[in-house]
């Protein structure tokens, strides 16, 4: 149970951040990006400007809770969106669309 409840704490901790959230967004916009293009798209699009090792150190905790996953391809390195954690959460506290307030 201890893991199940360290998971948890893990994916809250990613997804209490605002810049990680960003960075999930858009990587559900385009999968598979590497880190030079992520810091681009979040200082085009959103404005953040943010140094290349915040936004690195941002995936790590993002990777640690299971909604990146990375790949390697030579001496790059591709980030890739991950949903499993959030289908387990909901599994485990299932929204019952009937019910009534």
């Amino acid at each position: 149970m201890t893991d199940a409840v360290d998971a948890g704490a893990d994916l809250f901790k990613a997804l209490g951040d605002a810049t990680r959230r960003t960075i999930l967004d858009e990587l559900a916009d385009r999968d598979g990006q590497t880190l030079f293009e992520i810091c681009g798209r979040l200082a085009m699009k959103h404005g953040l400007t943010s140094s290349r090792q915040a936004i690195s150190q941002h995936l790590g905790v993002l990777e640690q809770a299971g909604l990146v996953r990375t790949r390697r391809d030579g001496r790059y390195k591709f980030h890739h969106l991950d949903t499993g954690p959030l289908r387990a959460l909901v599994e485990r506290w299932p929204i019952d669309r009937e019910a009534s307030p």
